[in-house]
């Protein structure tokens, strides 16, 4: 007798509640067209094969998490699993056998032969909604499916596989491209609800959920916890608390990306004063911050050391430090110091793609050490953080954060901008604000 995941409050099931359920149900069987993504899935799986000539590759979308008691989170596959199927569902396995043939292990649509259907509150179909046949999901993908049933759990350890698939993930396919400025899209729509709220000053919390807002309706979800950081918060790198206030006078660094329906991802901050409008001395440092940006973006083309673009925004910063004058030593020493990174702190960007942070597991020689090439997507955001405990500088230095990203395409000439339909300049910002 087949085991269901209920619950312990659920009520019993009479033999004669069993066999009524089984009868009367009208056949749903779809015919759905092949998406647009299986093309480019099966080129994929191909790179992965004769990256392993005659080896049996396993790679697993994952299974669902328990948040508390009998509540799982909502379900977001592996990024390796959906870049070579473009499937989305729980518990999947894609194998690659050593003639480079692929299967795609699913659990298909709940029978309504063994109960599952209706009593099962993880997998059954009403409680957690209908699954794609074995036939409509080979159909649409374009792949061989079998029930996950019938995988052999073997998974040989192969221990060069996340490396090399995030080093084939590195450089982007014309469909891909097209999901990050899609991603991009809705981003920037986001961005305008957030200054449209912006008035209201219902905290950092009610900004997140208006972001949060955009990203459902139009992508997935968001693609990584909101950052809202209003006033000192802002000089926290990862701000997630999102619980604090919005008052006038203080700036919001907003970092938000939403993901979109195939699941890649944007990654943008801007800077917005609350009340519209910068100070003087807010200006400033906020054209300092676009300045390293600026910097930063001049150097990237197909060919430049990854590294370049940080080297460049760090030479303005440290010099722009020294202007104000709270460097211990000269620009240039800072530099080969490196204590100008008290109030820079991190890099200046990361690859971008089905992960925020993506292809994290290349190798350094392939990444931080490599060098740019046409159709990396990246992120490019150099700040400047005074924390509001920092006793070695002014006092009306601290407790400010200064960061603006875009997401960036490098080109065969150079690079495109993705991010491009948000202002950049101080006085953009202000006119974009007073026009939202």
């Amino acid at each position: 007798m087949k085991k269901f995941h209920t619950g312990s409050h659920d009520l019993p099931v009479t033999p004669e509640l069993e066999e009524f359920m089984r009868h009367g149900w009208l056949d749903s069987e779809l015919d759905p067209a092949i998406e647009d993504v299986a093309s480019y899935a099966a080129q994929r799986r191909q790179k992965l094969a004769d990256a392993f000539p005659g080896q049996r590759l396993v790679i697993r979308a994952g299974e669902l998490k328990q948040r508390s008691n009998d509540q799982n989170y909502r379900f977001r596959p592996h990024s390796n699993y959906v870049w070579l199927t473009g499937d989305q569902s729980s518990d999947g396995v894609v194998v690659i056998e050593p003639d480079s043939e692929s299967t795609l292990y699913v659990r298909p649509r709940s029978s309504r032969d063994n109960g599952e259907f209706f009593r099962d509150r993880k997998y059954g179909e009403l409680w957690a909604g209908r699954r794609a046949t074995l036939g409509e999901t080979s159909k649409r993908l374009g792949i061989r499916t079998r029930h996950i049933d019938d995988f052999d759990g073997a998974e040989p350890e192969n221990p060069d596989l996340a490396t090399v698939l995030a080093e084939l993930r590195l450089v982007k396919d014309p469909w891909e491209i097209a999901q990050l400025e899609d991603a991009v899209a809705i981003t920037t729509r986001g961005f305008e609800d957030v200054v449209r709220a912006l008035p209201q000053r219902l905290g950092e919390r009610h900004l997140e959920g208006v972001f949060w807002q955009r990203a459902r309706l139009e992508g997935n979800d968001v693609g990584y916890h909101t950052i809202a950081a209003a006033g000192a918060h802002a000089a926290t790198l990862h701000w997630i608390d999102n619980d604090g206030p919005l008052t006038d006078g203080d700036l919001l660094l907003l970092d938000a990306g939403a993901e979109n329906r195939n699941l890649y991802t944007a990654d943008v901050t801007r800077i917005l004063p609350i009340s519209g409008h910068f100070t003087p001395l807010q200006r400033d440092l906020y054209e300092l911050c676009r300045a390293g940006n600026d910097a930063a973006l001049e150097t990237l083309k197909p060919g430049r050391s990854y590294r370049d673009f940080h080297r460049a925004a760090m030479q303005v910063f440290a010099h722009g430090l020294a202007d104000l004058g709270i460097l211990p030593c000269s620009a240039e020493e800072a530099l080969e110091t490196g204590v100008y990174r008290r109030w820079t702190l991190c890099g200046s960007g990361h690859m971008l793609g089905l992960d925020v942070h993506d292809c994290g597991q290349a190798r350094a020689s392939e990444y931080l050490d490599g060098y740019l090439a046409e159709n990396h997507v990246l992120t490019v955001e150099p700040g400047i953080y005074f924390q509001p405990d920092d006793g070695l500088i002014p006092a009306e230095l601290r407790g400010m954060g200064f960061r603006i990203e875009e997401d960036i395409l490098i080109t065969a000439e150079g690079y495109r901008i993705l991010s491009d339909q948000l202002p950049r300049t101080a006085a953009e910002v202000e006119s974009w604000m007073h026009q939202m």
